[in-house]
């Protein structure tokens, strides 16, 4: 059965964003342009009503289009089984064109105005923190697929994730580079505007240096900068092992291309900010044996796993990444809880979201904790051939 999905592309003053030219080339799903003016504030009775805050344009658009793509097929495969409860699951989506600003305007939107019951996203660390605060207001639980970011669920007891945070992820990258890779010393390079990427900074400056390694140098540049030889000029001359590059696939393709044009032969390291095919794409042989830490793998030979990518596939016509398999698991969760909670309020809803125990997520079984936060492993990467290839899962 189709799915009835109900979306507004704004920024949230109501202005088209698809109208902006974006600089990813990737095009939001066809299903996103769907004129505000013609939805409903009031959602039929017999619907249940969704809200989804996503970068469907601009810098991170790769990770929101994926991740709209898994909350899709979540949803069409729960409304073909019955839905919940006999009613029918609808979504009202909001392009924040990868702005923090925007995504706290988009879910004030869903709280006061489009009265959802839930509201699913963001990505970027940054836009989340700039949407908690209004779901956490307005009790309406909120789970972000995939921002590692610890401050987001911090917020409040109506905040969750099904990923990983970056407590984690970033000691699952220095513990590897120290135990595997061997490597005594590492530089790092990071983007000291974006939330994510000072917390990597943070955490695996801190574990590295427990580990016994040592961080030669610190180097920094801000969101939207293209030209970052002078950064790497000054951490070639450091000649370090390892270079560390919590960023965005964007950014960390540029970042490998001027690297080796400076004749930097250093492995590369990130994390799952480096997860889009636009990556091999815009980084070529460049970004060729790095490592970095994700939430999944399309090479799990898992049944659940295996079957996800045969479904998406068929829909999409496109293998999808950590970001689809988070999202799908973010409106996963969300339709478990609604399933047991005794009624759709937010209290009633967000109590059943808090239970979720041995959830069978395809990027990991998901537990959640009493910071709101999954307990589940990570997977190390390897760039090999053009593509992501597993090399080892870490536990917590």
């Amino acid at each position: 059965m189709r799915i009835s999905l109900l979306a507004a592309l704004a920024s949230l003053s109501l202005m088209a964003a698809c109208e902006k030219k974006n600089p990813d080339p990737v095009k939001p799903p066809d299903a996103a342009k769907t004129d505000v003016k013609a939805v409903e504030n009031k959602p039929a009775e017999d619907v249940i009503l969704l809200g989804e805050v996503g970068s469907l344009t601009g810098s991170e658009a790769a990770f929101g289009i994926s991740t709209r793509n898994g909350i899709e097929l979540a949803i069409e495969e729960a409304n073909a089984a019955g839905g919940v409860k006999g009613k029918k699951l609808q979504v009202r989506v909001y392009d924040d064109q990868s702005k923090p600003e925007e995504a706290g305007n988009a879910a004030t939107r869903l709280v006061t105005q489009d009265k959802v019951v839930a509201i699913l996203g963001e990505v970027a660390s940054s836009n989340s923190l700039a949407m908690a605060p209004k779901a956490q207001a307005a009790q309406v639980p909120m789970v972000s697929p995939s921002s590692t970011n610890p401050r987001v669920t911090e917020v409040g007891d109506y905040i969750f994730r099904v990923c990983f945070i970056d407590p984690f992820q970033g000691a699952v990258m220095a513990r590897y580079s120290r135990e595997k890779l061997k490597f005594n010393n590492v530089a790092i390079l990071t983007d000291k505007k974006s939330a994510y990427s000072e917390g990597l900074t943070e955490v695996f400056k801190t574990k590295f240096a427990e580990a016994g390694g040592k961080i030669v140098g610190i180097e920094a540049y801000s969101k939207g900068d293209t030209d970052f030889r002078a950064q790497l000029t000054n951490i070639k001359k450091l000649k370090p092992e390892g270079l560390y590059v919590p960023g965005y696939y964007q950014d960390v393709a540029l970042i490998a291309e001027q690297a080796r044009e400076l004749g930097i032969k250093t492995v590369m390291m990130g994390g799952d900010g480096w997860d889009s095919e636009k990556l091999f794409e815009l980084g070529g042989t460049a970004v060729e044996g790095s490592y970095v830490s994700n939430h999944y793998s399309s090479d799990d030979p898992s049944p659940r796993v295996q079957d996800f990518i045969k479904r998406y596939e068929a829909k999409f016509k496109a293998k999808p990444d950590s970001l689809a398999a988070l999202g799908y698991d973010s409106a996963g969760v969300v339709i478990e809880a609604l399933k047991r909670a005794p009624d759709s309020s937010g209290p009633a809803l967000r109590d059943a979201i808090a239970q979720t125990k041995d959830y069978p997520g395809v990027a990991g079984t998901i537990t959640l904790d009493a910071q709101r936060n999954p307990v589940k492993p990570a997977v190390v990467l390897k760039v090999e051939g053009g593509k992501f290839k597993y090399v080892d899962t870490v536990s917590p």
